[in-house]
């Protein structure tokens, strides 16, 4: 079967697919992986094919305003929707569509009679168990939880409006708006697969069917890869250290970022690993604090006391399987939903949120998280939970499931 997966984002809302994709390879599967050219080397790495869509929303320029942002996110979306549909070959039997990726891709396989699957990173579809994970708040009660992923869902709509609107036009497809075809894929009960874990969100029980929850997809890494030998040198030379990593937010923050950790690390009396990131996090010499550039979570995190992290999805169930604590310091989007996640299960201190951070703040977490056993033994817990799960054996089934009927 060819398998056609649509992704976009960062790094984050990348590398997830390739683990799945070099899962459905080895299930006998050609599949071609179609996101930003950043992560061409990623996608080929992972032995998968690549097609190329167009950048992400930030090459549209600095936005200072909500109007700006809407409009440059808007324009994005309008651009993937056309990338989308030159990235998808005539002989395609499988769409699987991420969150970015699926109000496009519906239309696509309309025009094409090519079958549809949602692999989702985020929970999106409204439930009274928690607000909508794009509003970072608190819950706001059972109905107006439901409401709110109700609103969120409309908003999303507006913004996919020019692209829907070019997009079937390109395909000669009859006018229907974002909202009506997200309606008939609700009533069809449009499998979506969920690519979380239970142990931090366990499926609403007011979820329509065809909605699973089936665990994380985890990045494809080398087996045999190994970490550099300054990094492992680094590890062997004493306790176990902390990680502070922002991932691909906080850019051009690496400066006051990089003198709060070190000054928190050693308030706080411990070693540290400052990964670069889109920061640029840098360490400013010294024997207790070592600046590394990527690494493969796989590898590192297992060897960590604690981690610092802007609490991503991947970043966030990377550190659980790893059976690590966290100090979770969430910046935009989704992040402050599973940065409470983290706290509500244990596993992590209460979060600190970006504009918040202090070395005061940073120091006191870590010395909570580290020095307070709690942490790491609910951290624990779920990492047995989560190797229960088989996400990607799941995800290969459902697939053979839906195109064999």
């Amino acid at each position: 079967m060819r398998i056609l997966i649509a992704a976009a984002g960062s790094r984050g809302d990348v590398a997830p697919y390739t683990g799945l994709g070099a899962e459905l390879r080895r299930a006998g599967h050609d599949v071609a992986l179609a996101t930003t050219d950043a992560f061409a080397p990623l996608v080929r790495e992972a032995g998968l094919e690549f097609r190329g869509l167009p950048g992400d929303p930030l090459g549209h320029g600095s936005v200072t305003g909500k109007r700006e942002l809407m409009r440059a996110a808007a324009a994005f979306i309008t651009d993937l929707g056309q990338g989308f549909a030159d990235a998808m070959s005539d002989d395609t039997d499988l769409l699987l569509l991420s969150t970015t990726t699926a109000p496009l891709g519906w239309h696509l396989s309309e025009a094409t009679g090519t079958p549809s699957l949602g692999v989702y990173l985020q929970p999106t579809a409204p439930t009274g168990d928690f607000p909508p994970v794009v509003t970072g708040s608190r819950s706001l009660g059972r109905p107006a939880n439901r409401m709110a992923g109700r609103l969120a869902l409309r908003m999303a709509d507006r913004l996919h409006t020019q692209a829907v609107t070019r997009l079937r036009h390109r395909l000669r497809l009859p006018p229907v708006s974002p909202a009506e075809m997200r309606r008939r894929q609700e009533r069809a009960n449009w499998p979506v697969l969920y690519g979380f874990s239970t142990a931090l969100v366990p499926r609403p029980s007011d979820w329509r069917p065809g909605l699973d929850v089936v665990g994380n997809w985890w990045p494809r890494h080398d087996p045999a890869g190994r970490l550099p030998t300054e990094l492992e040198d680094f590890l062997q030379a004493g306790p176990r250290p902390v990680l502070i990593t922002f991932g691909s937010m906080a850019a051009g923050e690496g400066e006051r970022l990089g003198e709060i950790a070190v000054r928190a690390l050693r308030r706080a009396g411990l070693r540290g690993i400052l990964q670069a990131g889109s920061a640029g996090l840098a360490a400013d010499g010294g024997d207790d604090v070592l600046a590394v550039g990527d690494m493969p979570h796989a590898l590192l995190f297992p060897r960590l006391a604690a981690v610092v992290h802007h609490a991503g999805a991947g970043t966030s169930a990377a550190a659980l399987r790893a059976a690590v604590p966290a100090v979770p310091v969430p910046v935009s989007a989704d992040q402050p939903f599973w940065a409470r996640r983290l706290a509500a299960v244990g596993a992590a201190t209460d979060p600190i949120p970006f504009r918040s951070l202090t070395t005061e703040r940073l120091a006191d977490a870590l010395d909570l998280v580290v020095r307070q056993q709690t942490y790491a033994r609910a951290a624990a817990g779920c990492a047995r939970h989560m190797a229960t799960e088989d996400a990607a054996g799941r995800t290969v089934k459902a697939v053979e499931q839906l195109t064999d009927g």
